[in-house]
């Protein structure tokens, strides 16, 4: 006889299969076009596959060092020196990570323990409070305004003697806002007089629309010496399968996060980080993301234009909300579904991103696809 299980307390009971899993499948299963999970339908530069390649051939294939090679920590450093004035050692202040999703996780362990309290801002990325939770810590959510902005009195006013830290998405997915001078401004005076720990998710830092610049905490000295950055190759390179990212926090940050890196995966992937060393040779493979990606929001909000759907601004990410009020009063999740099953166009619903859901009649559409992908799309949500 078999004998039964053991009886098992979950880590995380709240959590299930993620909702970008299930509108994918939905999407699958009804031949929508998948406008829902975050990743492009394009392939990337040919030239970033062969630079791999030739690693690989030049047999970079076993372990790399634990914080990443040599080449690709040089590459990230002189990027962030170059575009926000910030200087990191590549030795001891840059680690490359296996995606952005596991460099929030680890910066969370490195600094979070049983009892702490760490401010997220809602809607939030579902990362975030699962892995608060694992450190043993306590998610305090304030949720952002109607415009997704910052409400820094109510940040403010959450700090308690338990807060170890604060979690910072810009550009902000789902809503595509982006922080600006005066939120930097608040965050420092915030986080510098209550000592807290920042951790910045600017995984979509070269996607900022209008001629505004991306606002990186590294570019602020004050919080650059108490935050974890952190970005993504996946993103920025189109290769969002590779999950390569990195952090850069000051030495002392950083040593506590590769105590926790090097037991959580130790290295990364060592022929895409020559690879990538190499494509970064050229800046303009980052710099021009921004126009390449506003023309794709431009031509997909002129398509939804003509639908009675409410565009909200989008000011960076490669994502659109809108409100659908106008359309149906289904909750967000049902309507998803309908929109999925019905016209054939898969979307995310916001409600999604906050630890108790929150109704607000809005869904977030991907625009990382090929133009016709993306007229095809519209040609299906004109019929609302």
């Amino acid at each position: 006889m078999r004998s039964a299980l053991p009886q098992l307390q979950s880590r995380l009971p709240k959590v299930g299969t993620t909702i970008f899993t299930v509108m994918s499948a939905l999407a699958a299963e009804h031949g929508a076009v998948n406008l829902g999970q975050g990743f492009p339908d394009f392939e990337c530069d040919p030239k970033l596959v062969e630079a791999v390649a030739d690693a690989m051939r030049a047999g970079f294939n076993q372990y790399p060092p634990m914080p990443g090679v040599a080449p690709l920590r040089e590459a990230i450093a002189h990027k962030i020196a170059q575009l926000y004035r910030a200087e990191y050692d590549p030795v001891s202040e840059i680690t490359v990570t296996a995606g952005a999703t596991q460099a929030i996780f680890t910066a969370v362990l490195a600094v979070v323990g049983p009892g702490d309290e760490v401010i997220v801002l809602e809607p939030v990325y579902d990362s975030y409070i699962p892995s608060i939770e694992l450190a043993g810590g306590k998610a305090v959510v304030i949720a952002m305004d109607a415009d997704f902005r910052v409400p820094w009195e109510k940040v403010r006013a959450a700090v308690t003697p338990r807060t170890r830290a604060i979690m910072v998405n810009s550009p902000h997915n789902p809503s595509g806002t982006i922080l600006r001078d005066a939120d930097l401004r608040e965050l420092e005076s915030i986080a510098t007089q209550a000592d807290l720990v920042v951790i910045s998710d600017e995984v979509y830092e070269h996607m900022v629309f209008d001629g505004e610049p991306h606002r990186s905490v590294s570019s602020w000295p004050g919080l650059a010496q108490r935050s974890f950055v952190i970005s993504s190759f996946g993103k920025t390179f189109h290769v969002t399968g590779w999950k390569v990212a990195y952090c850069a926090a000051p030495a002392e940050l950083s040593a506590e996060f590769r105590k926790v890196h090097q037991f959580n995966v130790f290295t990364v992937n060592t022929p895409a980080q020559h690879g990538l060393a190499e494509y970064m040779r050229d800046p303009a493979h980052y710099l021009d993301l921004s126009a390449f990606y506003q023309r794709k929001r431009d031509l997909f909000r002129e398509g939804l234009a003509r639908t009675r759907l409410r565009l909200l601004p989008c000011e960076g990410t490669y994502f659109q909300v809108v409100d659908y009020s106008a359309v149906s009063s289904l909750a967000e999740a049902d309507f998803a579904r309908w929109l999925t099953t019905e016209l054939g166009v898969a979307a995310i619903p916001l409600s999604a991103f906050c630890d108790q859901p929150v109704e607000r009649a809005m869904v977030r559409f991907c625009f990382a696809k090929r133009d016709e992908t993306l007229r095809l799309a519209l040609s299906r949500l004109e019929r609302l």
